[in-house]
This record gives structure tokens, C-alpha cells and sequence, in this order.
């Protein structure tokens, strides 16, 4: 049996939420047959123009709200791990400010 615990159901359930979000930041792009036509423009800017850019601001949205929903999850995956909430910024082996040269 393992030392570490389970994931939770809950967490399992936001990180689903997480790659059901940016999966369309993903495929609308790839998927060209969607958006290979001139009608309708925009502004005098045909469809596959215009509805790229529209595609931009979507990926640049629902980053953000995976990116903030990770987040939250890391954060509870850590503390229920016994863990602080944020990581430590030390890295081990490096030297803490100040200690430059020390002993060399």
C-alpha cells in the first residue's frame, strides 16, 4: 500500500474542469475547414481573419481561468499533503542571500 494519499474525487473533478476549458483554446485552431471562408467580414475583415483574433481573446480567457483554477487546486493538494500552501522559493543546494562566497 502506498504512503501517499489519494487524490480526491473533488480535485479529480477540477482538474476535468481545468482541460475541458482549454480544450477549445486548443482544437477551434486546429480544426480549419471551421474557419476557411471569406463570409461573413467584419469590418470590411474576412471570416478567417477576424475569427482567428476572436480565437486569441478565447485561448487568452480561458487560460486565465484554468491558470486560476490550478491554482486553487495545487493550493489544496499541497496543504492536504501536509505542505505549505505556496512552494518555497529556496532551492536546495543554492546559496541563501548573503552566503556568497562563504566558506570558499
Amino acid at each position: 500500500m502506498s504512503d501517499q494519499p489519494t487524490r480526491s474525487h473533488d480535485t479529480r473533478g477540477r482538474w476535468a474542469l481545468i482541460v475541458v476549458l482549454l480544450l477549445p483554446a486548443i482544437v477551434l485552431p486546429l480544426w480549419v475547414s471551421l474557419y476557411d471562408r471569406e463570409d461573413p467580414t467584419l469590418g470590411g475583415w474576412p471570416f478567417f481573419f477576424w475569427f482567428q483574433m476572436a480565437l486569441i481573446l478565447l485561448a487568452v480567457a480561458v487560460t486565465g481561468i484554468a491558470y486560476t483554477l490550478a491554482r486553487g487546486v495545487d493550493r489544496s493538494d499541497r496543504v492536504r499533503h501536509g505542505l505549505p500552501p505556496e512552494p518555497s522559493l529556496e532551492r536546495p543546494g543554492r546559496p541563501v542571500d548573503g552566503d556568497e562566497g562563504v566558506g570558499r
